[in-house]
């Protein structure tokens, strides 16, 4: 479980007990559903990660609503949308292994994260990593819900494949951005775990998106 769960969960069980000390039995109930919930909603899973070479794997748990050819700064790319909802492991893991190139965050809106316009005009954070001749590029994007996104790493750092980076709170999204000659694996309406799911398989030799990277971070700084 990610420690934040013991926080809430924490918070609303001693929350209950004042209640129930204060007003009685019957309104601690709904600070100890409250309680649980949180224990619940903050779970962390192990997860078994493909170790076939160019497994590009889901960042996250939850439904795929996009998958679309998008051309980024000259370059075409494919990118993969993952709505997770509350009731998903908000866990994210790294699609690939290799280093952290860049890391922007992007303050902005909290739309609906099913809307297409969130992927460019929500709060969120842009990281690149590049590995075994591939360069990915993902997206932790803040929802309706999220108010707060956590990255545990930093450019520079080291990540394996399918290792935990980081946690959206509560609704979210997740998008994948690589290059077009990936093959990929799922279609929309697919559910994917984070960490053990493979959305792509990339081809021996891609481009480096490094371009793409510092045109996302300079559209961001916008």
């Amino acid at each position: 479980m990610v420690s934040d769960g013991y926080y809430y969960g924490l918070a609303m069980i001693v929350a209950a007990v004042l209640l129930g000390w204060l007003a009685g039995p019957l309104w601690a109930i709904p600070a100890c559903l409250l309680a649980f919930f949180f224990l619940w909603f903050f779970r962390d899973p192990e997860r078994a990660i493909p170790d076939s070479p160019g497994a590009l794997v889901s960042p996250g748990d939850g439904k795929v609503t996009e998958v679309a050819s998008i051309v980024m700064n000259g370059v075409p790319l494919t990118r993969i949308s993952i709505f997770l909802s509350v009731f998903d492991v908000h866990v994210n893991r790294s699609p690939i292994a290799g280093v952290i190139r860049k890391v922007h965050y992007q303050k902005g809106k909290f739309l609906n994260a099913m809307n297409p316009a969130s992927a460019e005009d929500n709060e969120q954070n842009v990281v690149t990593v590049e590995g075994d001749g591939h360069s990915v590029i993902f997206k932790q994007i803040a929802g309706l819900l999220a108010r707060r996104i956590v990255f545990n790493k930093k450019a520079g750092d080291t990540v394996e494949r399918g290792e935990r980076v980081g946690l959206i709170k509560f609704g979210s999204r997740v998008d994948v951005l690589m290059d077009a000659s990936a093959a990929v694996q799922i279609k929309v309406g697919d559910r994917v775990k984070g960490g053990s799911s493979v959305l792509a398989h990339l081809a021996r030799e891609s481009k480096p998106l490094s371009a793409v990277g510092a045109e996302v971070t300079r559209q961001g700084a916008l």
